[in-house]
């Protein structure tokens, strides 16, 4: 059973989170009642569905080969870049810091919500190749599992990100 304090305080970062993003169509499958329970196997790196004790068909996921960090454990020349503000049942929230010259080793995603605090020119690598994306102060995106990727800061200022991440 959980504590009065456990449950005032995920109430008030379910509140503060919807402020966040507020406009944000993401919102409400994100920190409502119906949030998708969909996280990463630890051990298989298998995308897992709404019943987590089920893992989704073979066809509809592959373990990642080698095992790759997921955001809060990889860092940057060993580094932790990542800082977990928030974890329950439902949802993790991690604040991501990058400053100028910094990136994010290779890692994977478990399906997200990100949202930008402090913006700046980011250089991203991934199966598709190497592109660079400028962020704003508010801006915001969602995203599917991403098998890795690598991301830099080639600005001239400090990023930061808060990365949600349903389970």
């Amino acid at each position: 059973m959980r504590s009065t304090f456990t449950r005032q305080l995920s109430s008030s970062l379910h509140r503060t989170l919807r402020w966040l993003v507020l406009g944000q169509a993401i919102a409400a499958p994100l920190i409502g009642a119906e949030a998708p329970r969909i996280g990463v196997d630890p051990t298989s790196y298998r995308l897992l569905g709404d019943d987590a004790a089920d893992p989704l068909p073979a066809g509809d996921s592959k373990p990642i080969e080698p095992p790759l960090p997921d955001p809060l454990a990889a860092g940057w020349q060993g580094q932790q870049v990542c800082e977990r503000l928030h974890e329950d049942l439902r949802l993790r929230v991690l604040r991501c810091t990058f400053a100028p010259g910094v990136g994010h080793e290779r890692h994977f995603h478990a399906p997200h919500f990100g949202y930008v605090i402090a913006g700046e020119r980011m250089r991203i690598t991934d199966a598709s190749g190497t592109r660079e994306v400028d962020t704003s102060v508010g801006g915001s995106w969602t995203s599917g599992a991403i098998s890795w990727h690598e991301v830099r800061n080639v600005g001239d200022t400090t990023a930061v990100y808060l990365i949600v991440e349903p389970k």
